[in-house]
């Protein structure tokens, strides 16, 4: 009878050993995996931000590329080998000097005209690309992307493209960015990231062996496509394997590969309806969770063995031991449980510490990214602040020493300098975040004003700004239509400086559904030669030092992004006119 019990206390224990365990074991596998897919969420979220950042870096390059007359040259006149061979290095330059991997131009036939790899044995020149999705997209639209391998190099690259009308033709401008650089820290860095285009393959991995397979088996749809678009130029991307049996697969966030089970976690990227992949090895969370359900059975089998051999001794020295020696003795291995459990929330609390100080680590990280671009923004205040001190003590008449009055106007000069570099940088680093608003044109003139006035002050010309009746309101940013602005009232204070009766007229008028902003000054003028040449990059024409070309560039940019327009012509009687013209919105006749 007493082995019968005996029997029966070891079953119980042993059930409750495997319970423990279950229970320890299903606990640890849903935190695991839970941090897993929390770790995996953050990297796809910073992966999706830096193609995005890396692609949106070259938007631009195409749409100016377009404004080069070399390159619009070519277009009009494409059997001229002159011509051509200028398109070419000017191309050559471009993507040198913007870090692109090509850039070339295509006729309104989808043929190479030039490109920046003339030289190569791999040239694009005269190859057709008219089956490209990029090209027909820009052709229609105005602008297209795509991402393949390329058909002449065979190398990848993300294609963005921007159609221009250059007298009577079309000419399509392409450059190739390689994301190539990017699966490479990927893969150098151990991560399993990976992004699949639109119709389903792996086009960037840190896996090797993912590249270029489906995630899924392809439709017809599909299959079609990709060969219609050559999107992947030779690569056999139709008899690889998928990575998954089927799309039902999807919703179990696993994976099985040859290196075993991984979890699997899909973030969309609205960029060309792609999405990014991020996996990790799962075996890590069951070794923890099988640890745990071991430690959980040992430690109940512990316990209740403990408690079995305990209570054996308490009856075998119930008839020699008093009361107060066995109660010592519970109490004394209760103290020591309660030490061991003591120690194991010590160890979690200390965990829990390294990751919470990591992620904070990361958000520093992150906020220092941001105050890197305050910290140029707060270094023109005191520039400003300089200038305009030194401005006042000459005005003040009382430094009357000249060799003084030279040095401070020569200190004055490198201060304004170095103020129009930052703002140039500026307009560079930072993009003006949202939506288009309601803009009161009248206060952003009146803005403007307020922040030439200490240049203004310097100067002998008067400006002046008469609004009648109610202001239009405009669908804008109004921190970068006071750049421009800005920058048209310094152009004007630069063209008068040495005019002894200069004048400065800031009109705006509204026509119909258009508003036009107008900058009138009587200052040298711009010779008409020079009127198409203005607006390009990094073309000037002041005196070496006086300017970096890119004001006007910037401007143009801006106005344009505005769904607006600038335009710059001699105006009567000498001097310069410069006109924005906005579009009013649906809405109408708001009042500022």
């Amino acid at each position: 009878m007493i082995r019968a019990r005996q029997s029966r206390v070891w079953a119980g224990l042993f059930a409750l050993a495997a319970l423990a365990a279950a229970l320890a074991g299903l606990a640890a596998w849903s935190l695991s995996a839970a941090a897993l897919s929390e770790r995996l969420d953050r990297a796809l979220l910073l992966t999706a931000r830096t193609i995005e950042a890396e692609i949106e870096r070259f938007r631009y390059l195409p749409g100016l590329a377009l404004e080069d007359p070399r390159i619009r040259a070519a277009v009009t006149a494409p059997d001229n080998a002159a011509r051509i061979d200028a398109a070419n290095r000017a191309l050559q330059v471009a993507a040198a000097r913007s870090g692109a991997d090509e850039l070339y131009l295509l006729d309104e036939g989808g043929t190479t005209l030039a490109s920046s790899n003339w030289q190569d044995a791999s040239s694009f020149v005269g190859e057709n690309y008219a089956f490209r999705p990029y090209f027909r997209d820009a052709l229609a639209s105005g602008a297209g992307r795509f991402y393949a391998v390329g058909v002449t190099t065979g190398e990848p690259g993300y294609f963005l493209a921007s159609r221009a009308r250059i007298g009577d033709r079309q000419a399509v401008m392409v450059v190739k960015v390689d994301l190539q650089p990017l699966q490479t820290g990927w893969a150098e860095a151990g991560g399993a990231l990976a992004v699949v285009d639109r119709f389903g393959i792996v086009i960037l991995s840190g896996a090797p062996d993912w590249l270029y397979h489906p995630l899924v088996p392809l439709d017809p749809e599909a299959r079609i496509a990709i060969a219609a678009f050559r999107a992947y130029a030779e690569l056999p991307v139709l008899d690889r394997p998928p990575l998954l049996a089927s799309a039902a697969d999807l919703a179990s966030n696993r994976i099985d590969t040859a290196e075993g089970r991984r979890a699997l976690r899909l973030r969309d990227l609205p960029l060309d309806d792609w999405r990014l992949i991020g996996s990790a090895p799962l075996d890590p969370a069951w070794r923890n969770a099988l640890a745990m359900a071991g430690a959980a059975a040992l430690v109940t089998v512990a316990l209740g063995a403990l408690a079995l051999t305990w209570q054996q001794r308490r009856r075998l020295l119930a008839l020699r031991l008093k009361q107060g020696r066995i109660l010592e003795t519970r109490v004394a291995e209760r103290t020591e449980a309660l030490a061991r459990e003591i120690e194991e929330r010590r160890r979690a609390e200390s965990d829990l510490r390294e990751a919470q100080d990591a992620l904070i680590h990361s958000e520093k990280m992150a906020a220092l990214g941001r105050m890197s671009t305050a910290i140029v923004h707060e270094i023109s205040q005191p520039l400003a602040a300089m200038e305009a001190s030194l401005a006042a003590a000459l005005l003040s008449g009382k430094i009357e020493d000249e060799p003084s009055r030279r040095r401070i106007e020569k200190a004055r000069g490198n201060i304004r300098r170095i103020l129009r570099t930052i703002k140039h940088l500026k307009s560079f680093a930072r993009k003006e975040a949202g939506s288009l608003r309601p803009v009161g044109v009248d206060e952003a003139i009146a803005g403007a004003l307020d922040l030439v006035a200490p240049r203004a002050a310097t100067s002998t010309a008067q400006i002046r700004f008469a609004p009648e009746g109610r202001s239009p309101v405009i669908l804008a940013g109004q921190v970068r239509l006071e750049q421009v602005l800005v920058n048209l009232l310094m152009n004007a204070l630069d063209a008068t400086a040495d005019h002894p009766a200069g004048q400065i007229e800031i009109t705006r008028q509204q026509t119909g559904t258009r508003v036009d902003i107008a900058v009138r000054d009587n200052g040298a003028g711009i010779p008409p030669s020079l009127l198409a040449r203005v607006t390009e990059p990094f073309f000037s024409t002041k005196a070496a030092g006086d300017g970096l070309g890119l004001g006007l560039s910037i401007s143009r940019t801006i106005v344009e992004e505005f769904r607006g327009r600038l335009d710059l012509r001699p105006a009567p009687g000498g001097g310069t006119l410069a006109v924005v013209s906005f579009d009013l919105p649906d809405t109408g006749k708001a009042a500022a």
